[in-house]
């Protein structure tokens, strides 16, 4: 999961990339970058950190230009070094930028494929650094001659499909023709288009992961990208679209409603907050069914993904509603953080409780999901500590059971607190009195609720069904074992090097 903005405009554009960045801050706060184009010049700086502590005046000074492209980074393993901060570049041909959101399942190959037929060097281990290059090769596979046009540039989309498997979402500069926005054919990763008119009369276009950006910055919202689709806005300031995926399904990340995506963003057509209220009063029938309501004494949310279904539960229920927890909104995302240790650390630093809310009460606090379970063991601890008698824990999203390979940060089983687990076990892992799960499909119900159209989704940290096809479990036990011994992984890297060194020789 990360953040990308793009803009096409006639008036300088490295203010607005910012403040779009700082909107979608929440979906990466590893590494933000600005890249963008004047005179068919790239300007761009990146770097480590958030939006507010990258950029100082005299980076913002050097970024000239009226189109450009903005990435907020969120780690996975092995992203964090400050040469895989986005976004990226390539001089050939005519000179790309590039930024992406997601995750490529078969990057690895493609980078042998990229060296072998293509002749094309990866620098570095990202996979966006990947699709940048298989994006650069079609295009030159594309252009005739010297020049491109948009059917080039959409014929070299409709290859990219071809050949890339996994989740994307991808935003890209084309030295003197344009901005390019496109994402992968199940439309996993959120992407969406506005538009504005500018004093001029001039239509200025901003594409981005959420609504929220374009809503932030005065922008109108037009419409999401389509599964499968590329838009293009040329230098004329004129906007081309096309689909370029042979069967694109939409298939958006339930996780995004769950828990990623802010609440007062709109994703292919539900309302982030509406859902979450639905995914509340679903929740509350799970609890009615399993737990004597009499015996809860207030309902808390865990801040802040978790409060608008914590209000429509206490409400359903006819239990009153606290909120028992104050949050320090200047500690990250616990969830998005690398390590358990640092995890554990911030929950601390970052809730805490009121005292008065808890004595002697019987607590049921409401979290949007329980993913590792460090987060909530420590609250149910923290809850007890302030006085509560008894603690019941519920989730507004089923159990996490399978990693995500689509570009969220659950990459091992062992890692997933219900991975392995029954619920009575987990529920003794937290130190709850209770624990109560949503149900699979109340979930996708509370997304459908909202628009009917979306019927299919991509789920598979919940019901492990990955809807590329291409993810295995021989795909996933290595995933693992990079994971766990970096030494292993460091040898597949090395041996992906000879590999590409024979290649060469041969």
């Amino acid at each position: 999961m990360c953040g990308i903005v793009g803009i096409a405009s006639n008036s300088p554009v490295n203010q607005t990339l910012y403040d779009a960045l700082l909107l979608l801050q929440h979906r990466g706060q590893d590494a933000a970058g600005i890249a963008t184009s004047q005179n068919s010049t790239f300007s761009m700086y990146k770097a480590n950190g958030l939006v507010r502590d990258v950029f100082r005046t005299r980076n913002m000074r050097s970024l000239l230009g009226n189109t450009g492209i903005g990435h907020v980074r969120y780690p996975t393993a092995g992203s964090s070094s400050e040469e895989e901060a986005q976004p990226f570049y390539v001089n050939a041909p005519f000179g790309i930028t590039f930024a992406h959101n997601g995750n490529l399942t078969n990057w690895e190959q493609l980078k042998i494929e990229m060296f072998k037929n293509d002749r094309r060097h990866i620098n570095t281990d990202s996979d966006s650094e990947v699709m940048l290059n298989v994006l650069a090769h079609e295009i030159q596979e594309a252009s005739v001659g010297y020049s491109l046009d948009p059917d080039g540039i959409f014929k070299a989309v409709a290859m990219l499909h071809k050949r890339v498997r996994g989740a994307y979402a991808a935003v890209a500069q084309i030295a003197g023709y344009g901005l390019l926005a496109f994402r992968d054919p199940f439309g996993i990763r959120p992407l969406c288009i506005g538009a504005q008119e500018n004093e001029q009369g001039v239509t200025e276009y901003l594409i981005a992961s959420e609504s929220v950006a374009l809503e932030g910055m005065g922008f109108r919202f037009l419409r999401d990208v389509l599964p499968g689709e590329a838009v293009f806005v040329d230098m004329d300031g004129k906007l081309h679209a096309r689909q370029c995926a042979d069967n694109p399904q939409l298939n958006p990340c339930a996780f995004e409603y769950v828990y990623l995506a802010r609440p007062d963003s709109v994703i292919d057509g539900a309302s982030v907050y509406a859902t979450r209220l639905k995914m509340g009063e679903y929740l509350a029938d799970k609890i009615k069914a399993e737990l004597r309501t009499g015996d809860i004494d207030v309902v808390m949310p865990i801040p802040d993904s978790s409060r608008p279904a914590a209000i429509q539960l206490a409400l359903k229920l006819g239990v009153e509603y606290r909120e028992g927890f104050i949050k320090n909104r200047y500690i990250g995302r616990t969830f998005i953080m690398p390590g358990q240790a640092m995890r554990k650390k911030s929950v601390r630093q970052k809730l805490n409780a009121i005292g008065a809310e808890f004595k002697g009460k019987n607590v049921l606090l409401v979290d949007d999901s329980i993913v590792r379970g460090t987060t909530s063991r420590e609250i149910v601890q923290m809850a007890r500590e302030a006085g509560a008698r008894n603690v019941y824990f519920a989730s507004a999203a089923p159990p996490v059971l399978f990693p995500n390979v689509y570009g969220i940060d659950m990459p091992t089983r062992d890692e997933l607190i219900a991975h392995g687990r029954t619920r009575d076990e987990i529920c003794r892992e937290i130190t709850a009195d209770a624990l109560i799960y949503q149900d699979i499909e109340s979930l996708k119900r509370s997304i459908s609720d909202v628009n009917p159209a979306l019927t299919d989704f991509e789920a598979s940290c919940f019901d492990g069904r990955y809807i590329t096809g291409d993810v295995t479990p021989e795909y996933l036990d290595r995933l693992e074992r990079a994971r766990h011994n970096p030494k292993e992984k460091q040898d597949d890297l090395i041996r992906t090097q000879l590999n590409l060194n024979k290649i060469d020789a041969e």
